[in-house]
């Protein structure tokens, strides 16, 4: 039976113009959208609770959007394709939507928006918006089939049939198995022949292999300011030593960049003038360890690991120019290859999905099966870590929603 529901069923066979699929951020926004509209809508989910991966997001509390979110934040096959989404539906937007509800916000570092409660708030909005715009929600729902009619679509559920005009598909990505996640969309683009680029785990952290993992294992819950590169791209946050490799923000953005097979660079304490700071305590006090004046500026395990590994155990007086600049020149670009990552299972989203070139970017809609649309993370843009996937999701959400 479904547990929860808004408004009344209205027998085993319905007719409503919209079917949403997947009670997420981006079909909940959908739902609002289509129904401001008049139109009726159906919202399906087979999990018991709508918004789950918004009730875990932020540590609880939902880092809902990020003030800079913009295309250059996004992976895409087509950079260009969230352009039109993401300007017709912006973070200022999302944050009238919030301060309506009288929800308490603050910003963190880096644009990013958090609640000041809890994420539960934004879900509770989110469903206030919904009952007011007449979507119906059916949670513990099992998808059957979807079958294309010549007036749209027929959805068999577990619950019901429904006939619709317009089916919205917003049922995620791979990430996050245990909390439901499937590749129903994948399936179901597939079905109605639109293409998919490769899904990968994304803002995901990455493994090591066994011999370095054993290596670095004494700096396991040590966490350092960082800028970790991949190729051009860098990000500039905290990185984070695990005893399965690394994590931490800095890790996790450039996890979705990274390929197997390839290093990342990272530089420690990037503000540090590491080099003169060694020659000036040279000067002062030469009898100390290299260990002891790293100590003052990394954490203490880290410089422990620097000093041991390049054998640095002598006085800093007994240090030459060359040597401390060896050291430098490692702390600054210390280059290393992941083993891979640790998949799905921790991945905050999925990069990938249903290909760009087969939707209308400022609808959502499949162009050669009109009335189809496919929204948020099952779509192939994928935004950094700090807001920026949420505001995909309001963005994509609302062009469909004003569409269908």
């Amino acid at each position: 039976m479904t547990l929860s529901t808004l408004g009344p069923r209205t027998g085993a066979d319905t007719r409503v113009d919209v079917v949403v699929l997947g009670a997420g951020a981006a079909g909940m926004m959908a739902a609002i959208r289509a129904g401001e509209r008049g139109r009726s809508v159906v919202l399906l989910d087979h999990a018991k609770a709508p918004g789950e991966k918004i009730r875990i997001s932020g540590g609880g509390r939902c880092n809902f959007t990020n003030l800079h979110a913009g295309p250059k934040n996004y992976l895409s096959a087509n950079p260009h394709f969230a352009k039109s989404a993401l300007a017709r539906f912006t973070p200022s937007d999302f944050v009238a939507m919030v301060d309506r509800h009288r929800i308490g916000w603050h910003e963190k570092t880096l644009g990013q928006l958090f609640c000041d409660d809890s994420a539960r708030d934004i879900i509770r909005m989110l469903l206030e918006e919904m009952r007011a715009a007449g979507a119906r929600l059916h949670l513990q729902t099992e998808i059957r089939t979807v079958e294309k009619t010549l007036s749209g679509f027929r959805v068999e559920t577990s619950e019901a049939v429904y006939d619709c005009q317009s089916l919205i598909v917003a049922t995620g990505g791979k990430s996050i198995p245990k909390m439901g996640a499937t590749g129903f969309a994948y399936r179901l683009a597939e079905q109605f022949s639109l293409g998919l680029i490769e899904t990968r785990p994304g803002l995901v952290p990455l493994t090591l292999e066994p011999t370095l993992l054993e290596d670095l294992a004494p700096l396991s819950g040590v966490s350092v300011d960082a800028i970790v590169r991949h190729g051009k791209t860098t990000f500039r946050e905290a990185l984070l030593f695990t005893h399965r490799g690394l994590s931490g923000p800095s890790i996790l953005q450039i996890s979705s960049y990274w390929r197997e097979g390839e290093a990342v660079s990272i530089a420690l304490e990037p503000d540090r003038d590491f080099l003169e700071l060694l020659k000036t305590a040279r000067r002062e006090n030469g009898r100390q360890a290299v260990q002891t004046v790293l100590g003052q500026y990394l954490p203490k395990r880290l410089a422990q690991h620097w000093s041991e590994r390049l054998g640095l155990e002598k006085p800093l007086a007994d240090l030459s120019d060359k040597v401390l600049s060896s050291l430098v020149s490692a702390l600054s670009d210390w280059q290393i290859k992941p083993a891979g990552s640790e998949g799905y299972r921790t991945a905050e989203v999925t990069l990938g999905g249903v290909d760009t070139k087969d939707l209308d970017s400022k609808t959502m809609q499949a162009k050669a099966v009109p009335g189809l649309y496919f929204i948020g993370e099952a779509v192939d843009v994928t935004g950094w870590l700090g807001g920026y996937n949420f505001q995909w999701a309001w963005a994509s959400g609302h062009a469909a929603g004003l569409a269908a």
